[in-house]
């Protein structure tokens, strides 16, 4: 009798001791990492907060993001994502398109402030004001494998001259540069954090061209001024998204207007210096978040570069609310000008 209680014991002991084994396993591999981010809806903001003028704001117009894991996620994150039906797990590469964090954050700020400096441009222009462009050099968006400054320069620092000479347009620099031989030394002046580098290297062939250069792929940093002063600054908010709803608040200054009457009006789009609103990832995010939020309306893109009509932004946000089961209204716009006239028309 005694000796079967000790073998019960000593059964009972072992199924615990396999079982703390296997949690302590389950746990560890829990803690494993992904090579995944996890995107899902994110917040609401009213744009107003992050312009800065001596004017009247209003905070009825609101931007929404997409929150995105700041690493990936361990495989504990990675399968708790299956029980939301708006996370989404995107691979490194896919979201990082080969970058490091720290580049395709730089690129994100660009994109950003890129945005800022279009919505203030257009906005400007379509108030009747005369907005003035001011070029400070190109941003660096890639640089080829042959370029020897690859290890110098990186993505988002700003080129603002070479040996000596500063440029005044994209097209002064691209001919200055290749003017020089294949070889030949070059230092450049760039632009990193509001600090001023020097960098040293060679001209090089550039890629699928005839034409000579550093080896980088590049895009115009440019400034606006405008009277009255306006600037945006949207922190730690990264990427294009929030272009349209920049240009509306900016329009809605600068010419005294308060366009949504104190109803909650959200949305998303980039913005062109010719007002063209562009397509934007993760609408069905942001649908979700503008619903959540209480938003009565929700401006989305009809762009359909790249995608199906049937996969454009505006067809993807009327399929998200409708399942959702969400109240607010779908507004389709392929330009600025569209966005404003319904504002106008429907809240007189």
């Amino acid at each position: 009798m005694s000796q079967s209680k000790n073998d019960k014991t000593k059964k009972v002991r072992h199924n615990w001791l396999i079982a703390i084994i296997v949690v302590i396993l389950l746990a560890i591999i829990g803690c494993l990492p992904t090579n995944y981010y996890i995107e899902s809806p994110g917040e609401v903001f009213p744009v107003s907060e992050f312009i800065k003028t001596n004017k009247k704001k209003v905070n009825n117009l609101n931007m929404v993001t997409v929150s995105i894991s700041a690493q990936p996620v361990n495989v504990f994150q990675y399968l708790w994502s299956f029980t939301q039906q708006y996370d989404t797990r995107v691979p490194s590469k896919e979201l990082l398109g080969g970058q490091t964090n720290s580049q395709y954050e730089e690129l994100q700020n660009w994109y950003m402030e890129t945005s800022q400096q279009n919505a203030i441009y257009y906005a400007a222009k379509k108030a009747g004001l005369k907005p003035k462009l001011h070029y400070i050099g190109v941003y660096v968006m890639a640089i080829q494998n042959n370029s020897s400054f690859k290890g110098k320069l990186q993505i988002g620092d700003t080129v603002l001259g070479a040996n000596g000479h500063r440029f005044h347009s994209t097209k002064q620099m691209m001919t200055y540069l290749n003017k020089q031989k294949v070889g030949s030394k070059v230092t450049i002046t760039v632009l990193r954090n509001k600090v001023k580098k020097n960098y040293s290297g060679k001209i090089v062939k550039l890629k699928n061209s005839t034409r000579k250069g550093i080896g980088i792929q590049l895009v115009e940093h440019l400034t606006v001024t405008t009277n009255p002063k306006i600037e945006i600054n949207a922190g730690a908010i990264g990427g294009p998204s929030a272009g349209l709803m920049f240009t509306l608040e900016s329009y809605e200054i600068f010419t005294h207007q308060n366009l949504a009457k104190n109803h909650k009006i959200a949305g998303t789009g980039t913005i062109d210096t010719i007002g063209k609103v562009g397509i934007i990832g993760g609408v069905d995010k942001k649908v979700v978040a503008a619903d959540r939020a209480g938003a009565e309306v929700f401006f989305a893109p009809t762009d359909s570069t790249g995608v199906k009509k049937s996969n454009t932004n505006y067809e993807v946000a009327k399929r998200t609310a409708k399942r959702i089961h969400s109240k607010m209204k779908i507004v389709p716009v392929a330009t600025f000008s569209d966005a404003l006239n319904y504002l106008k028309k429907n809240y007189k």
